[in-house]
């Protein structure tokens, strides 16, 4: 799958993906968190700071993995990655492309106000 193909996957799939919320709002911090942690290593790697990079790399780890754990949370769980190229694209694309595009385009405060409405008694 290339780049464009794997962003039309992706962003098909992700209201479905993305309802509970909980992982609603671990995404819309972590995904901050991880772009920042992205932008903190590229400058890191030209300022020639190697604890600075592994502190980057850290956060970018911490917040991949605490959206794991939201994404568990859903009742339809994401497609697993199917190689290791294919999980790095995943991420990166939607870390940077795909949720931002969801939050712009209103679709993460639809959910969010979807999200609520499901956990009235």
């Amino acid at each position: 799958m290339n780049i464009p193909q794997m962003l039309q996957w992706q962003w098909n799939g992700y209201p479905h993906n993305h309802n509970s919320r909980e992982n609603l709002l671990l995404h819309i911090i972590l995904v901050p968190l991880f772009l920042v942690a992205n932008l903190g290593l590229v400058i890191a790697i030209l300022n020639g700071s190697l604890m600075a990079a592994i502190g980057y790399i850290g956060l970018m780890i911490l917040s991949i993995s605490m959206q794991g754990k939201g994404h568990s949370l859903e009742e339809h769980t994401a497609e697993p990655f199917s190689s290791p190229i294919n999980g790095i694209m995943r991420i990166f694309l939607e870390q940077w492309i795909t949720f931002p595009r969801f939050v712009l385009s209103g679709h993460w405060f639809q959910a969010l106000q979807s999200s609520k409405k499901r956990q009235l008694p």
